[in-house]
């Protein structure tokens, strides 16, 4: 009967986590508000720089995705979720998100968002530090905006316009990303 129940236990705490990245689990789903419908891991992986780990990361959508145009022109809301390996600063967090978002859009289009990366930035840099271990989430909520949780608590104020949103999710998906196999890992492709 023991072994049974350690069987049913192990094969319990399997269904719970559909990912693990460099020792970080993440869930199958997640719910942004409660009573909200569940958002399904849609791929996840790590992000490094040179030969050091700096977050995992999961993308959470409705339904499933493989390509970029699939999950940029998802109605609904989304999930970046980030779980960080080592101390950033807060400047250098918000300045590489910046930068992946000046090198997946035409200089208008990068100009056009840059208010609003503005009110980003000034979010984060009020975290001071993205520590080892700490959670960040960047949501969007239709007709909210773009929210950010640090370790589940609201930060800041809303950020408006789904461009915004998307202009986030080519950091990581668009034709330059931040990293290759990270894209491929967030589309749940095989690497």
């Amino acid at each position: 009967m023991k072994v049974i129940l350690a069987v049913l236990l192990v094969a319990a705490s399997t269904l719970a986590s559909a990912a693990e990245v460099a020792g970080v689990s993440l869930a199958d789903t997640v719910q942004l508000a409660p009573g909200s419908p569940p958002l399904v891991l849609n791929g996840a992986g790590l992000r490094k720089r040179a030969f050091f780990q700096v977050y995992a990361i999961g993308l959470y959508l409705a339904a499933k995705k493989s390509s970029p145009p699939e999950v940029l022109s998802l109605a609904g809301p989304k999930r970046v979720a980030i779980r960080m390996l080592r101390d950033v600063d807060a400047d250098q967090f918000a300045d590489a998100l910046a930068d992946g978002i000046r090198q997946n859009h035409s200089e208008a289009d990068a100009k056009a968002l840059e208010p609003r990366l503005k009110e980003l930035t000034a979010i984060m840099s009020e975290m001071k530090e993205a520590k080892k271990g700490m959670s960040i989430a960047l949501d969007w909520a239709p007709g909210t905006g773009t929210l950010v949780q640090i370790e589940g608590k609201p930060a800041g104020k809303a950020i408006t316009g789904e461009d915004f949103y998307r202009g986030l999710l080519r950091v990581w998906l668009g034709d330059d990303p931040v990293q290759a196999d990270l894209k491929k890992a967030l589309l749940g492709q095989p690497q």
